[in-house]
């Protein structure tokens, strides 16, 4: 089975996230699509990042109606300060027959000569890359590189910053969320 993996702190999941997720599993050969939570880092305490459970949940609620999404916390439990590579090396160990794939924005590819042993990832792992709206340039070394591939998908400029900011000053956010992401954001008072 291929498994793309789509990582994100989803703080919260917006309906960015799932265009995207939806787009590329239906419009490419991956099977599914994991959609990976970040977890609060340790070191890194942001007051507007929501606990691991929460945001968790938020993505469980946005994906129990599509099949081919799932959500996952696979890196709730591995040490800190995780790096992808382990979070990679982890998953092979633990599902043998899955062949696992990178989802990142356009504007993560830019920097990913920076990420820790990038190039094992792109190696051994195919990247998949959605288009973003981003300063910088992308290193040469990545342009028409056979395990990158470059996807057609929605361009989706929906910050979940934005969102968090429209809550606290009373904005209407609800077309930008799944109904049931919007209800829990608004039963527990997030972000208010």
């Amino acid at each position: 089975m291929k498994i793309g993996l789509y990582f994100g702190t989803f703080n919260p999941i917006h309906v960015g996230h799932l265009a995207i997720a939806n787009h590329l599993v239906e419009h490419s050969d991956l099977d599914q699509i994991w959609l990976v939570v970040t977890p609060m880092s340790p070191f890194k305490k942001k007051k507007t990042l929501l606990a691991n459970h929460h945001r968790l949940e938020m993505v469980y609620l946005a994906t129990e109606k599509y099949d081919k999404l799932q959500p996952s916390n696979i890196e709730f439990n591995l040490p800190t300060p995780n790096y992808t590579i382990n979070t990679l090396v982890h998953l092979e160990e633990r599902y043998p027959t899955h062949l696992f794939s990178l989802i990142m924005g356009e504007d993560n590819l830019k920097s990913f000569h920076k990420w820790k042993n990038y190039e094992a990832i792109l190696e051994n792992y195919n990247l998949y890359v959605y288009p973003r709206i981003a300063k910088g340039i992308t290193e040469h070394q990545f342009k028409n590189h056979p395990k990158i591939q470059l996807v057609k998908a929605p361009i989706m400029e929906i910050s979940s910053t934005a969102i968090r900011n429209d809550i606290a000053n009373g904005k209407n956010v609800q077309p930008v969320l799944d109904t049931k992401v919007w209800q829990y954001i608004d039963d527990m008072g997030f972000w208010r």
